[in-house]
């Protein structure tokens, strides 16, 4: 029988109620009763939106008190001994010391799930891991919804994805050595769900979107052998791209179906109809996970009618992944004008549309006549709205020539220029960018955004904020200063509220990792700058100090990584027009006297396709991007960019071709893993790796970070090496801000004076070489 069903849900709740109760729980002003009461309310709405919906199952297990594959983690007991928790009795509290460190132990490394902007904390195991089970919240959750007389679908993380997306901490150890160990426990899980009188259960293996290595694959079938002899039936989950390169092996697996993401991969379902088994089901994901257009329902129901012509009631309706990347509920939009809001759908209204179009595949279009229309008529109006193009935009797109993607001298040229007015000491430091967002900094910029703050008012008090970030700054004898960011909301959506063809929400707010929540622009028409954005700022804060100061500026690939992009033009042309947008800021700030510029790209590797063979073109368009927002300046100007929790090393020529002059990155929870594919790869100009976590509370002690400065000084010269933290600091508190920083900076004089005696900096005791360095890491690593 066609059921509608959906992957997952928000679980953050339609007005964060589930990061307000984590943050009161980690400040201690409430207990753990209070905090449980909280997830356990969201819970039942949500689930409760789907039944009414008119969906056959509500997903359960898709709850997460931080993150999906910690949960996992716990579930199955494979918690790091180095934390010395019994996985069996771990609390909410040290759940929660495994995501963010604790004073004796640093986080888990957290890194990001995919191509999207979701964070996932990356499990530890060794060759002793045994998988001998965890907490059993889970079921509880399970139980719960069956409870409130639900039919439930759980959701697991699939075994071969967890250890796939795992990392080993024994030297040599294949993660996948490790499968026969992980798969009596899954037995385990899946027997008590059975125990329980679940029917279906939803196992996610996303990474069979991936260009897996043959290994990986031999091993979905003796797993799912193993599994189908638990009586339950169970539906594979595939999402984020095409997986029709298995699709004889997915046609052959022991599972009682499969779904599909027809949003991201449309042309694998011909492949799937042409040999899908007669015993199967096939689930097709029509209604998009990751974005917040409102579906074309006719185009949709042409697909779903299409299939089931061939699959009969073997089609289910379902969204194309976990609706985890939406906003929770378009109906507290109450701001955007009528036409615009015609256009979307939250995650509450993808319920509906789910439940509408299986209505009108198995009961007939004429049930959903009236829905039928609204949506074509939506789709009419998005199509021809006058508010979307901007000739003269696509005009200067087309018109770009290859000299405005590169800078005007080489790097080897450009760097003695920078050196010679910048005069830095060796290992100069720096931080990212942002600095702590108080109570008090976000109260105003509030109050001026409900117009009970007059501007002249909150331009004082944003001004009071820079003296006080410079000061500090200055008092601990950082070299080059950023001016804190107090006025900004959110590194894109600030941006996004002074360019054409954004639009804002409220409440549009979806889930980053723990508690972090961003509220992406939505991006629906042609981008231009109509005024300078961020000059003034940036001008005034230099004002305030004799020392370099940079300007701050998300990068074109990172505005659109992070935003809901409009689904009507490449996404390689949508990035262009940003990147001119952001091209002109950067001159502006140039002529007015900013002479470093920082250029964020943390989404620059987010953004690749997860099949190596469509890298190369994204990498063309993403780094032409970069550098037409980067080259409109002298070469006196130094130009910096910031990525952070990814893996870059198989991707190092791209970043190289960006060409800054320097790059920082975050390094300190892989312990400097990241940066050792840099100096093989003799990455050519200056680094600066993060020598401690910002995502923690935990303050390192310097001979941690002095640690992390030696290990980076064997794969960087010293002459080329930047000292800073891994991220922003827009999260933390000003206590642990200030004694982190403190030790930074202490961490780096012993390092210098280590470097000294070692004959490791010039011997005339200048900053840096008189000459650009020759491509060649000279380090033992």
């Amino acid at each position: 029988m066609t059921k509608a069903h959906v992957l997952g849900f928000p679980r953050i709740g339609a007005q964060r109620e589930l990061k307000f109760a984590q943050e009161k729980f980690w400040r201690g002003d409430i207990d753990e009763a209070a905090l449980t009461k909280t997830g356990a309310d969201l819970r039942r709405t949500h689930w409760a939106w789907q039944h009414e919906a008119g969906l056959d199952f509500v997903a359960a297990g898709d709850f997460a008190w931080y993150d999906q594959m910690l949960n996992t983690a716990v579930l199955l007991g494979a918690i790091p001994p180095r934390f010395g928790f019994d996985a069996q009795k771990l609390t909410l509290k040290q759940y929660f010391e495994l995501a963010r460190g604790n004073a004796a132990q640093p986080a888990l490394e957290m890194t990001k799930w995919f191509d999207t902007n979701y964070h996932y904390l990356v499990p530890e195991l060794d060759a002793q891991t045994r998988f001998d089970g965890g907490v059993d919240w889970f079921f509880y959750e399970v139980d719960e919804a069956r409870s409130q007389g639900h039919q439930v679908k759980p959701v697991l993380i699939g075994p071969l994805t967890f250890l796939y997306l795992a990392k080993s901490k024994t030297p040599g150890l294949d993660t996948l050595s490790l499968l026969g160990r992980i798969v009596p426990a899954y037995r385990r899980i899946l027997e008590k769900l059975a125990a329980r009188g679940v029917e279906w259960v939803q196992i996610d293996e996303p990474i069979l979107a991936l260009e897996l290595p043959q290994a990986w694959l031999d091993g979905f079938a003796p797993v799912y052998r193993e599994f189908s002899q638990t009586g339950l039936k169970l539906l594979l989950g595939t999402y984020f791209e095409s997986v029709a390169d298995h699709a004889a092996l997915l046609a052959t697996l022991p599972v009682a179906g499969v779904h599909l993401d027809l949003v991201r991969a449309p042309q694998q379902l011909e492949p799937f109809l042409a040999q899908w088994p007669a015993d199967k089901v096939l689930s097709l994901g029509v209604v998009d996970g990751r974005n917040i257009w409102a579906n074309d329902l006719t185009a949709s129901l042409a697909t779903l009618q299409h299939a089931r012509a061939q699959l009969g009631n073997r089609l289910w309706v379902a969204s194309s992944s976990s609706l985890l990347h939406s906003p929770v509920d378009l109906e507290h939009e109450t701001a955007l004008d009528a036409e615009l809001i015609s256009w979307l759908a939250f995650a509450r209204q993808k319920l509906a549309e789910v439940a509408n179009l299986k209505r009108g595949l198995t009961e007939g279009v004429s049930r959903i006549s009236a829905v039928l229309a609204a949506s074509d008529a939506a789709q009419a109006s998005r199509r021809s709205s006058a508010r979307i193009h901007q000739p003269a935009v696509q005009a200067r797109v087309a018109g770009l020539q290859a000299r405005d993607a590169q800078r005007f001298s080489a790097f080897a040229v450009r760097q003695p220029k920078q050196q010679a007015w910048l005069k830095l000491p060796p290992l100069p430091t720096t931080t990212i960018g942002s600095f702590p967002q108080t109570a008090e900094i976000r109260a105003a910029r509030a109050a001026f955004k409900r117009g009970v703050l007059p501007e002249a008012e909150y331009r004082a008090a944003m001004q009071a904020e820079i003296r006080l970030v410079v000061e500090k700054q200055e008092r601990l004898g950082i070299d080059v200063l950023v001016h804190g960011e107090p006025e900004r909301n959110d590194m894109v959506e600030y941006f996004g509220e002074q360019l054409s063809g954004f639009a804002f929400t409220r409440n549009g707010w979806v889930q980053s990792y723990g508690s972090r929540c961003v509220k992406p622009p939505i991006l629906f028409g042609d981008v231009a700058r109509p005024t300078p954005m961020t000059v003034e700022w940036s001008q005034y804060a230099q004002s305030l100090t004799a020392k370099p100061m940079k300007g701050m500026l998300t990068g074109p690939v990172t505005i659109l990584q992070w935003s809901f992009v409009r689904n009507d033009l490449p996404r390689s042309e949508i990035t262009l027009q940003i990147a001119l947008a952001i091209r002109d800021e950067v001159v502006d700030l140039e002529q007015a006297g900013i002479r470093v510029i920082q250029i964020d790209e943390p989404a620059f590797r987010e953004g690749l396709p997860l099949k190596k063979r469509d890298w190369l073109s994204y990498l063309d368009w993403a780094g032409k991007a970069f550098r037409v927002s980067a080259s409109g300046v002298a070469d006196e100007t130094q130009i910096h960019t910031h990525m952070c929790y990814s893996e870059f090393n198989d991707i190092l020529p791209a970043i190289a071709a960006l060409d800054a002059d320097v790059i920082t990155i975050e390094t300190s929870r892989s312990d400097m893993e990241l940066l050792a594919g840099f100096g093989q790869f003799a990455y050519p100009n200056e680094i600066g790796p993060g020598v401690y976590d910002i995502h923690s509370p935990r303050v390192p002690p310097v001979d941690d970070m002095l640690r992390l400065i030696r290990k980076a000084a064997e794969v960087v010269p010293a002459e080329r090496l930047w000292i800073n933290p891994d991220c922003g600091l827009k999260t933390r508190g000003w206590p642990e801000t200030e004694a982190a920083l403190a030790t930074m900076l202490d961490a780096t004089r012993r390092a210098r004076a280590e470097l000294a005696r070692a004959g490791k900096l010039a011997a005339d005791n200048s900053p840096y070489r008189a000459h650009g360095h020759s491509g060649h890491c000279d380090c033992a690593h």
